[in-house]
């Protein structure tokens, strides 16, 4: 029996290729492409190869229509298919291809993906190149519009968010949004092209960055893995705006952890409003405690000075409240109606702790919504304004009592919220600032005293 193996050319009856010629002057196939390249592209079209694919999820780059074989396997694929004229080698039998060797060693690391701070001027570089459509994730439930954004995009100052949201140039799933609006998981929100304001290209000082650190740290009241509360200072502005450039939330830039995650607010104080200010440290947190304020489950106690002394003891205020400039972001508010353009419902009970000759009244306030201004345009709509205040104090022929500085008398004194881990509450109290600590002391006020504030309703 011959048990010569046949030649490379084929099996019997296959047409052999122009061109081609064999040893022996036979024409014969052309070389086939192999099990081992078949498996590399497969691999190039399914991504497999991490070293081709794009970090940020674009596509790969373009693979090269043939990869260059090392020379060994060149030479071998030469002697299979080509074998060099008059030598006359019988080529290998034919039979099943051999399946591609598979590495057996420890899968490769996968590629590590950008920073939370990458992603960010990521999203802020696309943001300037023009219109982009942006998804709502789970995390970030419950967020306001202005905030989804201002995390979104840090580089967009907070005035420009509100005026693009103003003008009706930013749309959710389709429709107009309002400031205020807020925003569930899965929905499309369309950022119109914007440009800019480019940072300040001054170098990161260290130094100036431990400073900031410290002093926020030394402004904290509470702390634990997910939020802190800080005992904010008269004077310093909570965001930034026009005209302001150090303000608590370019503050808490100096606290960004080594993924790049930067502590958030909560919620919002006037620039001249002292006391605790929430912060949370994670995403999650920042929602929970968001929605805490949202469905009133936050208690918040406020002191103030304030002129004269009321005739109702303890009281009640509820009006509408709206924008007398509603283009104006620190606009002042007036009393409106029900059903007036931008007019909300606004909530606050008060109460009387002290007073001194009849002229001061020490004013404790409970707040059940939480609308711009709202302490301050209450105190004046029942006629005792609070002592300071540049735009609500509006008192005929009130002289200043001597001593006592000409600064605003308002504090977050305590707060009560639901912790947003383990829904225990976290009840923080501030102390009085300086200026008011000092009014404390010239009208004899104890700041020990019973506040009977906490026993009015919560609703």
């Amino acid at each position: 029996m011959n048990t010569r193996p046949p030649r490379s050319g084929g099996p019997k009856g296959r047409k052999p290729q122009a061109g081609k010629v064999q040893s022996g002057g036979r024409a014969r196939t052309g070389p086939r492409t192999s099990a081992r390249d078949a498996a590399e592209r497969a691999a190039r079209n399914r991504g497999d190869d991490a070293g081709a694919r794009d970090p940020w999820g674009g596509a790969a780059p373009a693979a090269p229509a043939r990869a260059p074989k090392p020379r060994a396997a060149a030479e071998g694929a030469q002697a299979r298919h080509t074998a060099p004229a008059g030598r006359g080698a019988p080529s290998a039998k034919p039979g099943p291809r051999p399946a591609p060797k598979r590495h057996e060693g420890p899968a490769p690391a996968p590629t590590p993906g950008p920073t939370r701070r990458e992603q960010r001027a990521a999203a802020s570089a696309t943001l300037a190149s023009g219109v982009q459509t942006l998804t709502v994730e789970p995390d970030e439930a419950g967020m306001r519009i202005d905030r989804f954004l201002t995390a979104r995009f840090p580089l967009l100052p907070f005035t420009r968010v509100q005026s693009i949201v103003r003008k009706g140039e930013l749309r959710v799933d389709g429709k107009r949004a309002k400031p205020n609006d807020r925003l569930e998981p899965g929905m499309s929100v369309r950022v119109p092209p914007l440009r800019l304001d480019q940072p300040s290209e001054r170098p990161r000082n260290a130094a100036r960055e431990q400073d900031d650190a410290e002093f926020i740290r030394s402004l904290i009241l509470y702390e634990d893995a997910d939020m802190m509360i800080l005992n904010k200072p008269f004077g310093l502005a909570v965001q930034g705006g026009s005209g302001t450039v150090r303000h608590v939330d370019g503050l808490l830039a100096a606290l960004t952890g080594p993924d790049g995650q930067k502590p958030r607010l909560v919620h919002r104080l006037d620039k001249d409003t002292a006391g605790c200010l929430i912060i949370a440290k994670t995403r999650l947190a920042a929602a929970t405690l968001a929605k805490s304020f949202r469905s009133r489950a936050a208690r918040k106690i406020y002191w103030a000075l304030t002129a004269g002394v009321p005739r109702v003891r303890q009281g009640r205020v509820s009006t509408y409240l709206a924008k007398e400039e509603p283009t104006d972001a620190d606009a002042r508010m007036r009393v409106a109606k029900h059903g007036d353009e931008g007019a909300s419902h606004a909530l606050t009970y008060y109460a009387m702790v002290d007073q001194a000759a009849q002229k001061l009244s020490w004013l404790s306030f409970k707040p059940v919504t939480g609308r711009t201004h709202q302490l301050r345009a209450h105190a004046a709509h029942i006629g005792h304004p609070i002592v300071g205040d540049p735009k609500y104090f509006s008192v005929e022929n009130w002289e200043l009592p001597g001593g006592i500085q000409n600064r605003l008398h308002l504090l977050a004194r305590r707060i009560v919220i639901p912790h947003p881990r383990t829904g225990k509450p976290v009840d923080v109290s501030a102390p009085l600032p300086p200026h008011m600590a000092q009014s404390w002391n010239l009208l004899g006020f104890d700041a020990a005293r019973y506040d009977p504030i906490v026993e009015a309703p919560e609703a």
